[in-house]
């Protein structure tokens, strides 16, 4: 088996060598046959500038003596059209491809190394390299580079997607979040030490035999009861955060100005509540292309209730978001808040939170003049996701007021006169309806 595995092995790298060869001097053939043509003509061109050499007989009538060898030469070559592979190059199919084929050439070297060492057994030599010493000095490698990609990592990439929140709840997030990640970060980084180390360490050898270490209590009890206290401690701190955050008191959702959110395809839909603060019943069966919302504006609490295509609130005030969605589910995802809720259809529900930056303090922050918070949809709710955008503004409180008591009324003019001409249509039916029965009474 061992020599039908050998001569498999062998003939395989034979015809890779055999194949290369061959297509090297191909290569090298048709250079030197390139460059002989090439000379040649440079030659005869120069020849024929120079006079040295006659190109027509003597005997011959003379046509032209302005011979143009290199454009004649030019017309017997074959027409080449050179391509722009440029594109090829930033399409990520390209890099798994040549990943592929620098494993494949590893495993051949491989294969190849192999081959060598079995050879040289059963020629009853020692082995020219110990395959686990290398593999031992790689896997130390191994471990530098993941080191240095950690600290890449948070030296780096972590300044690019990790900012200030601009919540005052994000600040108690941010602060779970990067104990988390701190506590995770030297678990890692030590397990992977322990890991390669070990590997490195004890790697085999033909003089050390392995000890057998089926059980040790003392370990048992460390590994089990030390990630149990430490996981303990996450849930805890990520429950009691979760909890500050939904468990709002009724008192404080009295004084949280009450913005009505409704996600669909693909558009956010903004009504803030009037002056007294309370936002209007709905009803989805009075949606109407007038009534986008279906408001049910016999609830007078609706009168006031403000139209809006962007999200403006105070700094350092309460705001409560009431979420809902007309279609499939949608996410709200204010990222620079620390704000994600679900909505879903039929079924509204609500998040609490307090600005403590303004967008201009925000954009002072991020040294960027044009920085705008953003609303987002943090679901893939279908072709048009993308465009699921609002512009978010925190600014101070008169400049709140000022800004709301700029925006148009839901109950508009159009809205009335639809209501008043279903209304109309309805007292009409009414009364048609009387005049039938005393027709028939009669």
């Amino acid at each position: 088996m061992r020599l039908r595995e050998i001569f498999n092995i062998r003939t395989v790298a034979a015809i890779l060598v055999i194949c290369t060869l061959n297509v090297t001097n191909t290569v090298t053939f048709a250079r030197v046959q390139d460059s002989t043509i090439s000379s040649t003509t440079a030659a005869i061109d120069t020849a024929a500038k120079a006079g040295s050499i006659d190109l027509v007989p003597s005997s011959a009538p003379l046509i032209s003596t302005a011979v143009d060898t290199v454009a004649r030469y030019a017309n017997m070559q074959p027409i080449v059209e050179t391509k722009d592979y440029s594109e090829s190059y930033k399409v990520a199919t390209y890099y798994v491809l040549m990943f592929l084929l620098l494993c494949v050439f590893i495993a051949i070297i491989g294969k190849i190394l192999k081959v060598h060492e079995i050879s040289r057994e059963m020629q009853g030599l020692k082995a020219a390299f110990n395959g686990r010493r290398i593999q031992g000095v790689f896997l130390g490698i191994f471990l530098l580079f993941g080191l240095y990609g950690v600290y890449w990592s948070y030296a780096v990439q972590g300044p690019m997607s990790l900012h200030e929140s601009a919540s005052e709840h994000g600040l108690d997030i941010d602060f779970m979040f990067n104990t988390t990640l701190v506590i995770t970060t030297i678990v890692f980084i030590l397990t992977h030490i322990a890991l390669f180390g070990f590997s490195f360490q004890y790697r085999g050898s033909e003089n050390r035999k392995a000890y057998f270490f089926p059980h040790n209590n003392s370990l048992e009890r460390i590994w089990t009861i030390v990630p149990a206290i430490v996981l303990t401690v996450l849930v805890l701190l990520g429950f009691f955060t979760w909890r500050g955050i939904t468990n709002v008191s009724a008192e404080d959702q009295k004084k949280a100005i009450n913005i009505e959110v409704t996600g669909e395809q693909f558009k956010w839909s903004l009504r803030y509540a009037g002056f007294d603060n309370q936002i209007g019943n709905r009803n989805y069966k009075l949606t109407t292309p007038t009534n986008g919302l279906g408001i049910d504006f016999k609830d007078q609490k609706s009168w006031d209730d403000k139209l809006t295509s962007e999200i403006v609130i105070p700094v350092n005030k309460a705001v409560r978001i009431v979420i809902n969605s007309k279609d499939v589910l949608h996410s709200f995802y204010l990222p620079d808040f620390r704000v994600q809720m679900n909505a879903v259809p039929g079924m509204p529900t609500t998040f609490q939170f307090t600005p403590r930056l303004t967008t201009a303090q925000m954009r002072e922050k991020r040294n960027n003049p044009a920085y705008d918070y953003v609303l987002l949809c943090a679901k893939i709710c279908g072709a048009g996701h993308y465009n699921m955008q609002a512009k978010v503004t925190v600014v101070s409180e008169a400049e709140y007021a000022a800004w709301l008591a700029k925006q148009p009324l839901y109950y508009n003019d159009d809205v009335k006169r639809e209501l008043q001409l279903v209304e109309n249509s309805k007292t009409e039916e009414i009364n048609k309806m009387a005049l039938n029965k005393n027709n028939t009474i009669k």
